[in-house]
């Protein structure tokens, strides 16, 4: 065995949704946990505020990592484990998903060799791991071929691309076991009302005219505001306790959204912290779980959502950067509400392939391989 100073990864660059980062198969990372989360923390180049010596993007949209294996699940065609990497702390959070990141897996594993391509579309059945939920991705591939060329534009990306449709399944309470964690529409933080909810994604959802804001504030001025974010945060750890989450001081979820009526014709307008820093935009999951807090009858969306009633509900999300459509099927039962599907739709785009190298140090106690050892066909 030739001995080296880095170690050499097979790794792929993609764009997923809003969101960008590395994508590895879980067979060319470390088995162990610590080791893992070290080579992660290396190769994004955390903890330090511009990341400067990894390929992370100093921000909390591109410090992102999806790992990706073929699943032993009946009726699942991959697994994914999502990994959001601090910027400028030593952690690397896989409590929540993230469906950003989630538009790139079905890509990846047809381009990887984990699903056969079929044409013109190719259903791609994933195993949310750190949700424990299921989405299918509708990957376009004419001629038995990933495309990531197409027409559809969304909010935050600049161009045009390939749509890919993703289907969500039971996500109510993936994280903290049911869709109310608490069990209330509202509950009281700090004097303020709140509904807290789990459709994917834990979220703390708030009007912005409880906290003096508007809710049309640029994400600029909203996080220069140290006044809010102390308060924002200090709900956010009632708000953990209150929703099974133990101490999240040091953990990326809940989140925190601010809710607004609409502006642009959509039916609600937001501002997103995720959990500190305010979103250009919002994400996958985020939406998802905002949407439903707003379709919730007696949430702290009324008086604020356009309403839009019938079993297939299709709601825009006004965001700083634009909207973000969801499409949910809902039942009713009595006062009960609830969500059979939602699905949106998102674009991907590999951006580069090869290998990513780490200080051999951050594999400490693993064998070292050289590039040769851990080369791959692509």
């Amino acid at each position: 065995m030739s001995q080296t100073s880095q170690i050499a990864i097979p790794c792929t660059l993609m764009r997923g949704g809003t969101s960008k980062g590395p994508f590895f198969l879980a067979s060319d990372l470390p088995s162990d946990v610590e080791t893992r989360d070290r080579v992660l923390l290396a190769a994004m180049g955390s903890p330090d505020p511009r990341q400067i010596d990894g390929v992370g993007g100093a921000d909390p949209l591109t410090s992102k990592v999806a790992i990706i294996s073929r699943s032993s699940r009946q009726g699942i065609d991959v697994d994914y484990l999502f990994a959001q990497v601090s910027v400028d702390r030593p952690l690397v959070d896989v409590t929540p998903t993230c469906g950003n990141m989630l538009a790139g897996v079905g890509p990846f594993a047809i381009e990887s060799g984990l699903v056969a391509p079929r044409d013109p579309i190719t259903p791609v059945t994933i195993y949310l791991v750190n949700t424990k939920t299921v989405a299918v991705a509708h990957v376009p591939t004419p001629g038995g071929e990933v495309t990531y060329a197409g027409e559809t534009s969304i909010a935050g990306v600049p161009g045009t691309a390939a749509a890919i449709r993703i289907d969500f399944r039971d996500t109510a309470g993936s994280v903290c076991g049911a869709l109310l964690p608490t069990g209330n529409m509202l509950d009281q933080l700090d004097g303020i009302e709140a509904t807290l909810i789990d459709n994917g994604m834990p979220m703390v959802v708030l009007r912005a005219s409880d906290l003096g804001k508007s809710g049309y504030e640029a994400p600029a001025e909203l996080n220069s505001d140290q006044k809010l974010k102390a308060r924002l945060e200090a709900i956010r750890i009632l708000a953990g306790e209150r929703m099974g989450l133990g101490d999240v001081r040091s953990k990326v979820v809940p989140k925190m959204t601010l809710i607004a009526p609409p502006q642009s014709g959509g039916h609600v307008m937001t501002r997103t912290f995720i959990p500190h820093k305010c979103h250009s935009a919002i994400g996958v999951l985020m939406a998802v779980t905002v949407g439903t807090a707003c379709i919730l009858p007696g949430s702290v969306a009324r008086g604020i959502l356009r309403q839009h009633d019938g079993p297939a509900q299709r709601l825009s999300i006004e965001h700083p950067s634009g909207e973000f459509s969801v499409e949910f099927q809902v039942e009713h039962s009595g006062v009960d509400l609830k969500v059979i599907r939602s699905s949106l739709i998102r674009t991907a785009r590999a951006l580069f392939r090869g290998e990513l190298l780490v200080p051999a140090s951050a594999w400490e106690g693993k064998e070292i391989l050289t590039s040769a050892d851990v080369s791959r066909t692509t």
